[in-house]
């Protein structure tokens, strides 16, 4: 990195958590988080982090957070359901799925999808990290890929499922109108890991994380514009970036 100034895009793999890091010139590098305290290192040496992991999770409220709302309103229905409604705090401690929907359940009155409970130990491990840190919370916030691709697309949602290969290629083919060595960064991640290990889309969806905050400097806005807090104080919104036209 050429600056001191620096810009992540955090997100979850089997790995741990894939971090792509830009500089205020574009230069980009990437590394993988071994764990959240890893996470919370290089959030702290930086400017903005971007993480898609929900921050902020509700109580008792049946209808879930605001921001997970409105984020499936702007995407539409081709993209909405990759939005998963993130569980009731009260769900971190489940132990097993029927656990969770038991919780989540008892809590809020709703389900819980399986997509959801599937990254409940990753919430949890940023969670943590974030209640333990307060510093943190004005460095590293929630955000999502698609949110942040629907933006930088003039508003309009991605057209293809983001593991297809059209999917990633019509998602490259954006990044690289203001991250001109995406491609490369792309195929230089895909060599050095494994599938196994980092999937293909975790890659893109990193990038587009730190580009989205290199791109806002600490200014994004976020869903809702005034959101609210949850039991442990953490605000409960998702940050995107608008281009000026």
């Amino acid at each position: 990195m050429t600056s001191r100034r620096r810009f992540i895009g955090i997100d979850g793999c089997r790995a741990g958590w894939f971090c792509v890091l830009l500089d205020e010139e574009m230069n980009a590098g990437f590394q993988v988080a071994a764990d959240a305290d890893a996470v919370g290192a290089l959030a702290l040496a930086a400017d903005s982090a971007l993480i898609d992991i929900p921050i902020g999770l509700p109580g008792a409220d049946p209808d879930g957070r605001h921001c997970d709302r409105e984020a499936r309103k702007l995407l539409g229905r081709g993209r909405a359901s990759s939005v998963f409604s993130a569980p009731a705090r009260a769900t971190l401690v489940a132990a097993d799925y029927p656990d969770a929907l038991r919780l989540n359940r008892q809590a809020s009155g709703r389900g819980l999808s399986k997509q959801a409970w599937n990254i409940v130990p990753k919430i949890r491990e940023i969670d943590t990290l974030l209640r333990d840190n307060r510093a943190l919370q004005g460095v590293l916030q929630e955000c999502h890929p698609e949110l942040c691709f629907w933006a930088l697309n003039g508003q309009r949602a991605m057209q293809f499922n983001k593991k297809t290969r059209e999917g990633q290629q019509q998602r490259l083919q954006l990044l690289q109108q203001y991250l001109p060595d995406c491609h490369v960064l792309f195929e230089r991640a895909c060599h050095e890991f494994l599938r196994r290990e980092v999937a293909r889309d975790d890659i893109i969806d990193a990038m587009v994380c730190a580009l989205t905050a290199r791109l806002a400097d600490g200014a994004c806005q976020t869903l809702p514009v005034d959101p609210p807090t949850d039991a442990q104080g953490l605000p409960m919104r998702i940050a995107y970036y608008l281009p000026v036209p």
